[in-house]
């Protein structure tokens, strides 16, 4: 597998995650170690959000989300990259590092930046419509149509957040939603 180059520096959580995104991109990273960001890192987290860009990388877990909501109220213009729990499950333990290189590659090559115009273009409604909201199956739905966008997992109102935080065009919105029902009712048949 050739690696993907990113300009952007890639914020992780710990040493295991830097040595597992580094088998997949050219790039580099830097981490968190955490919660507890020394003052330093902050420095360097502050320099790398000037010069290059900064692509935040966290767990899918509580933590990682934490994680990820103090980075992004300090460097709001960070790129968000996204794994799905199943993708960074391993013996029952969740992290970055338990992803393939491909999964890892493609979630960065996903990356979603957020909007300087904050623009509503999705609503409640919107979701409802579209079976995210409301029915026995739309957690799921929801967990394979942000798999398929890159912007991860939320319950209604995160995933409503998300969907216009990134601004998610509609097309892609429909089409990603289109295949995924499509696919769910052919294995029904």
């Amino acid at each position: 597998m050739e690696k993907l180059k990113v300009e952007e520096v890639i914020v992780v959580e710990g040493r295991d995650d830097t040595n597992a995104v580094l088998r997949a991109i050219d790039g580099m990273t830097i981490e968190t170690h955490g919660f507890g960001i020394r003052q330093e890192t902050w420095e360097l987290l502050e320099k790398a959000y000037r010069e290059k860009g900064l692509i935040l990388f966290t767990d899918p877990d509580y933590s990682g989300e934490e994680i990820r909501r103090k980075l992004t109220a300090r460097f709001p213009e960070s790129g968000q990259a996204f794994l799905t729990r199943t993708q960074a499950e391993k013996k029952g333990d969740i992290g970055i590092e338990n992803a393939s290189p491909e999964e890892i590659a493609a979630a960065i090559s996903k990356a979603h930046y957020t909007g300087r115009k904050k623009v509503a273009i999705y609503s409640e409604e919107d979701l409802y419509e579209a079976g995210l909201l409301g029915e026995g199956n739309s957690a799921a739905l929801r967990q394979k149509l942000g798999a398929a966008l890159g912007i991860g997992y939320g319950n209604g109102r995160a995933f409503l957040k998300k969907l216009n935080q990134f601004s998610i065009r509609r097309e892609d919105f429909e089409k990603k939603l289109r295949e995924i029902k499509e696919n769910t009712e052919g294995k029904k048949e």
